[in-house]
C-alpha cells in the first residue's frame, strides 16, 4: 500500500490532474466527505488528508510514503529526511512583506528601524531580513496575518501572495518579494527504497506530466 499525504484546497485540487496522468482517481470529494482516507481507483494506493504544515512530518515519519507540499512548508520544516524530486509547478505564489498602506517602509529600513513582523514563516523571515541587515522583532501569528498592521500588532508582515486581492481589501501594499513558491513532492526516503517498484512509476508519471503541462 502507498500512502500519498495531501492537504485540502488549492493543492489537493491541482494534484489531482497528476494523479490522473498517472492513472489513479481519488474516490471521494473531501469536502464532502469527513473521511481523512480516502481509496483511489488503485487499490493500493491511498491518500490521507492532513493539514498543510503536517505533510512534511507525516512523510518524514513514515506516516505516509509521498507527499505535496509548499517549498514555504519545506523550508519552514527544514525538509530533513525528505527525497524531493519533483517541483510539481502548482499552486504557485510568492513570500513576500506587505504593510499598511500609510507605513514608509522604505524610510523605516534605510533608517535603521527596529521592525515588528509578523508571520508564520519565522525561518524565511528572519533569513531574510538578516541578508539584508534589517533588525525584526518576529511576532508568529497563524491565521489574519493581515490584522497584525491594522491593529499596530506589527508593522508589517511576511505572508504568503496569490493574487495580492486580500492585501488591498485590506488596505496593506506588497513591499518586497522574498521569494517565488510551488509544490513539490516530497518521499520518505526509506518508502523509496522498500517501495521503489511502486513508487519510481508515480514520480515517473508525475514527470511525464508536468513536462507535458510545460510543452502544451
Amino acid at each position: 500500500m502507498i500512502t500519498l499525504a495531501l492537504s485540502k484546497g488549492r493543492i489537493f485540487d491541482e494534484t489531482l490532474p497528476l494523479l490522473k496522468a498517472a492513472g489513479i482517481e481519488v474516490l471521494e470529494d473531501p469536502e464532502k466527505s469527513r473521511k481523512l482516507i480516502l481509496a483511489t481507483s488503485n487499490p493500493q494506493v491511498r491518500v490521507v488528508l492532513v493539514r498543510a504544515s503536517d505533510v512534511p512530518t507525516y512523510v518524514e515519519h513514515g506516516g505516509a510514503d509521498l507527499g505535496v507540499t509548499g517549498k514555504d512548508t519545506l523550508i519552514e520544516h527544514g525538509g530533513q529526511g525528505l527525497y524531493q524530486p519533483l517541483d510539481l509547478n502548482i499552486s504557485r505564489c510568492r513570500v513576500s512583506v506587505a504593510v499598511r498602506a500609510d507605513f514608509d517602509y522604505a524610510s523605516a529600513v534605510r533608517q535603521g528601524s527596529r521592525l515588528k513582523v509578523a508571520t508564520k514563516y519565522t525561518h524565511i523571515a528572519r533569513e531574510f531580513f538578516a541578508s539584508k541587515g534589517v533588525h525584526v522583532d518576529l511576532i508568529k501569528l497563524y491565521g489574519s496575518m493581515e490584522l497584525a498592521p491594522l491593529t499596530g500588532l506589527a508593522d508589517a508582515i511576511v505572508d504568503l501572495v496569490s493574487t495580492g486581492n486580500t492585501l488591498k481589501a485590506n488596505h496593506l501594499v506588497e513591499v518586497e518579494r522574498i521569494m517565488d513558491i510551488s509544490a513539490r513532492l516530497v518521499v520518505n526516503q526509506a518508502s523509496l527504497k522498500l517501495k521503489q517498484t511502486a513508487i519510481r512509476p508515480l514520480i515517473n508519471a508525475f514527470a511525464q506530466a508536468i513536462e507535458q503541462g510545460s510543452l502544451a
